[in-house]
């Protein structure tokens, strides 16, 4: 009887013993797709972001090389104007506030740079000069946001050129920007009067000297000792001296 009963129970038992198996299969088929599903969506985003990286490297790369020290200097200077909007709208002095910011050991250093700093190196070739005058140029401007955008909603696309842009003849310059350039241009030239040439060596000249430090001497005791000595030197020339 017991053997009967055993040989009953066997059969419900297999059924549910693979019922389970089938549901732990199932289960475990599903954690497999899940995990796939999320595997191709880290896959997907994955891709996305490189090229992502890509584009924005080779932005990057088509850019000036100093164009981040440029991007610096320029929110550097935004903020400083925005900073002098707000002094001059508190009726403060922007120059004063700015010192009280300033630590005594960074006005010390700044000191010290700008006395070490030489702002006018001479002439040494043309491109020099020539980088001299860009730097002096470009430190000159100033970005002015309002006519920014003034001039963004005239021109529209045509602000920002390409290479197939034609742009010749449609800019007008304003009447202060005419005045900035006029005022730059006597400045250049006042100063260049101020320089004066090298004189070509005169081969007629009488050599009283042995280098030219000694040739500078001897100009300067020319200048102001000469009309007194002009008869000394005559008799020696001529060998009447006594």
């Amino acid at each position: 009887g017991s053997s009967g009963s055993e040989d009953e129970e066997r059969p419900g038992t297999t059924a549910e013993a693979e019922a389970a198996e089938a549901a732990a299969a199932a289960q475990r088929r599903e954690e497999r797709l899940r995990r796939f599903r999320e595997l191709h969506l880290k896959r997907n985003e994955a891709r996305k972001l490189n090229h992502q990286e890509v584009v924005e490297e080779d932005k990057r790369l088509k850019l000036p090389a100093n164009w981040e020290a440029k991007k610096a200097r320029l929110e550097w200077e935004l903020k400083v104007e925005e900073k002098k909007k707000e002094c001059a709208a508190r009726g403060e002095d922007y120059e004063r506030v700015k010192l009280l910011e300033i630590s005594a050991e960074d006005a010390e250093r700044w000191e010290r740079k700008k006395k070490r700093k030489n702002p006018d190196l001479g002439f040494s070739d043309y491109a020099a000069a020539q980088l001299r005058q860009y730097q002096r140029l470009t430190r000159q401007i100033k970005p002015d946001l309002e006519q920014y955008e003034k001039l963004k909603e005239q021109y529209g696309e045509a602000l920002y050129p390409t290479s197939n842009s034609l742009l010749h003849g449609t800019h007008v310059p304003t009447k202060e920007g005419v005045d900035r350039m006029v005022a730059d241009l006597e400045k250049q030239i006042e100063k260049r009067e101020k320089y004066s040439r090298r004189r070509p060596y005169n081969d007629d000249a009488d050599i009283d000297y042995i280098n030219e430090r000694n040739a500078k001497f001897n100009k300067k005791a020319e200048r102001f000792y000469g009309k007194y000595t002009a008869e000394i030197k005559q008799n020696l020339e001529r060998g009447t001296a006594v």
